[in-house]
């Protein structure tokens, strides 16, 4: 038989009836070290100049700009999006009704100040890159950035999209039906359509389709025009640089590059509902989506976005120079960019390393030129002498295959992969941003610095340990 203790269990009382006396202080509701203080002591020692609010006076008393702003970086850096959501987590959650001192804005409060505070985001992002320097957790200067780009899902499905050869074939389709209409509705003992269906509506429903898909093409047509633009030029480039070889009497190898050509793809897609979204390839690369593409610079040693931007391009090929360009002001010098072959091309290192005029930046480089599998063979565990430097005016492809074989080059490498893509791993399964909730790319960029903004004020948190902030000097 089972041994039966002489001393009765002991439960807590659960009392579900007595009132309780709470803290008179809202912020005593949480532990001191949470993340929603961090975040109301980092917005109140900002100093902000771009927050908008309504100067009429007029209507109801306003919301406190602040206050509105931390309650945005605390639900984004929690995973709460929705400003739905957040407003009924004003009621429901004890640190966004804290942040809110038991006041509860409505989600269309809470959506027009995120749609209409760019300015405003963007020099939070500065302020706090600013605190993170302050801390001492973000050098000034001769940083070290790893660049890379990843898929977010636009508020939009890819089933609402159209090709440019179907919007073609369905035109042509529209045109027979509406042709049909008429005939039948010059007929007066013609059959007579379905209940509730009428010749005029039926017609002018085929026409205001045609119109939608004449603009989808119109769009195409411009996307693929600016595309050949920059195409052209990449050809005429390589074709120069073939003739300069021939010239030299260097052997040129292969056959002449294609010319591009202006028309559009039978396959390029216009989205009715998110228009500047795109057709992406989305995962590993094994299915396709209706997204953008958000760029990311990562700190190596403190993990910080230091810059952040959206684009429409599939792929990185274009996207290492301006990725480069949208780290923020607070940081004077870059020595170092380390980045995958996606991003690598002669011209995009090139305007990195180089001025305009062709004098040094003082930034380096570090890009694979060709992909690698992640196993290691025995070969390459064995040490190895440094390798010999290329030749002078070697092309730029031997360079940065020997700059990276190098012990320095190999070691600064290796910081890429365990910086940019575990924060875009916190960014997607930890904080679970996975797709916008906005449309159009200026109101997608802005969302994606909030993101940005909220990760980085999470991983200062995180780094300060829960202590107080003291403010940037």
């Amino acid at each position: 038989m089972p041994c039966q203790s002489n001393m009765a269990a002991r439960f807590v009382n659960i009392d579900y009836d007595t009132p309780l006396i709470l803290p008179p202080n809202l912020r005593d509701w949480l532990p001191p070290g949470h993340l929603a203080h961090f975040i109301l002591d980092a917005v109140e020692e900002m100093d902000l100049r771009h927050i908008k609010v309504n100067d009429r006076g007029t209507g109801s008393p306003q919301y406190p700009p602040r206050m509105l702003l931390a309650l945005l970086l605390y639900c984004y850096a929690t995973g709460l999006f929705s400003s739905r959501r957040i407003e009924q987590a004003s009621s429901d959650s004890v640190p966004v009704r804290m942040i809110c001192a038991d006041t509860h804005p409505d989600h269309d409060t809470i959506c027009t100040f995120r749609r209409e505070n760019k300015a405003l985001l963007q020099e939070t992002f500065v302020r706090v890159l600013e605190m993170a320097q302050a801390l001492k957790f973000l050098q000034v200067g001769q940083i070290t950035v790893a660049v890379d780009g990843t898929k977010v899902m636009a508020h939009a499905s890819k089933h609402a999209a159209v090709s440019y050869e179907h919007a073609g074939k369905t035109i042509e389709q529209l045109d027979l039906e509406v042709k049909e209409l008429l005939v039948k509705a010059e007929q007066a003992d013609s059959t007579p359509l379905q209940d509730g269906l009428s010749i005029p509506e039926e017609i002018t429903r085929r026409q205001e389709r045609k119109a939608a898909l004449q603009k989808a093409r119109a769009e195409i047509e411009a996307r693929a025009q600016a595309r050949y633009a920059l195409d052209l030029a990449e050809h005429e480039k390589k074709l120069a640089e073939r003739a300069a070889k021939k010239e030299r009497g260097e052997r040129v190898g292969g056959k002449p590059p294609q010319a591009p050509s202006p028309e559009p793809d039978p396959g390029d897609q216009y989205n009715f509902t998110d228009p500047p979204s795109r057709i992406m390839k989305a995962g590993s690369g094994q299915h396709f989506e209706q997204c953008y593409n958000a760029q990311a610079g990562v700190e190596v040693d403190s993990r910080l976005i230091v810059g952040e931007r959206v684009s429409q391009a599939p792929n990185d090929k274009q996207e290492l120079v301006p990725t480069v360009a949208a780290v923020a002001a607070p940081v004077e010098s870059i020595a170092a960019v380390l980045t995958d072959s996606g991003f690598y091309s002669e011209a995009a290192v090139r305007a990195v390393e180089q001025t305009p005029a062709g004098q040094p930046t003082g930034t380096t480089v570090y890009a694979a030129v060709e992909k690698k599998e992640h196993h290691r063979t025995v070969s390459d565990l064995e040490k190895k002498e440094e390798p010999a430097a290329p030749a002078p005016g070697a092309p730029l492809g031997e360079v940065m295959k020997h700059r990276l074989k190098t012990a320095e080059g190999k070691a600064k490498y290796k910081l890429r992969q365990q910086t940019v893509e575990p924060v875009f791993g916190i960014i997607k399964s930890v904080m679970g941003f996975r797709q916008f909730l906005l449309r159009g790319l200026e109101k997608v960029g802005l969302e994606w610095q909030l993101v940005c903004v909220a990760y980085n004020l999470k991983r200062l948190h995180i780094m300060n340990a829960g202590q107080k902030l003291a403010g940037p000097a």
